[in-house]
C-alpha cells in the first residue's frame, strides 16, 4: 500500500479515476457546517444585568506613582533645571497613576491634573532608589 492508508486499493474502471490510497476521506463522508446560532440582540443586551465594575488591583511589578502638589512641582522643576516640556508624559488615563491612592480624590474632586507632575519610584540596584518624573497630559481621543 501506498502512503499508509487503510483503504482497499480501487478497482480499475471503477467510479471515477484510479485515486492511490492516501490520507484522503471517502467520498461517502462530507464535512458540513455547523448550524449557525441566533445572535443576541441589542435589546437582549440590554436586559442582561451589568456586572459591577472590577476593583483596580495593582501589579506587584507596576512602580508606585505619587502626583506631586503645585509647590512640590515647582521644586523639582528647580532642582532638574528642564522646562516642563521636556519632561516625558503619562496620560491621565494611565493604569499606573491609579497607585496613588490621592489619585481617585483629586478625581472625584474634579481637581485639574493635566499639567501636574508625577514621581516615579523605581528599585535601584546601585542606588537604592531611582526617581523619574512624567508630566500628566490630556487623553488623545475622548475616553
Amino acid at each position: 500500500m501506498v502512503g499508509g492508508s487503510n483503504e482497499p486499493v480501487r478497482a480499475s474502471g471503477a467510479d471515477g479515476p484510479d485515486i492511490p490510497p492516501g490520507p484522503r476521506r471517502s467520498p461517502e463522508v462530507r464535512m458540513t457546517p455547523t448550524p449557525r446560532r441566533p445572535r443576541a440582540t441589542s435589546a437582549a443586551r440590554a436586559d442582561a444585568p451589568k456586572a459591577p465594575p472590577r476593583p483596580f488591583v495593582a501589579h506587584h511589578l507596576a512602580p508606585p506613582h505619587e502626583i506631586l502638589t503645585e509647590a512640590e512641582s515647582a521644586k523639582v522643576l528647580g532642582e532638574l533645571v528642564t522646562p516642563v516640556e521636556r519632561l516625558p508624559k503619562i496620560l491621565v488615563s494611565d493604569p499606573g497613576l491609579q497607585t496613588d491612592p490621592k489619585y481617585a480624590a483629586l478625581k472625584e474632586s474634579g481637581e485639574r491634573l493635566v499639567g501636574r507632575l508625577v514621581r516615579i519610584r523605581r528599585p535601584s540596584a546601585t542606588a537604592g532608589e531611582a526617581f523619574a518624573y512624567r508630566v500628566i497630559i490630556p487623553p488623545t481621543r475622548e475616553e
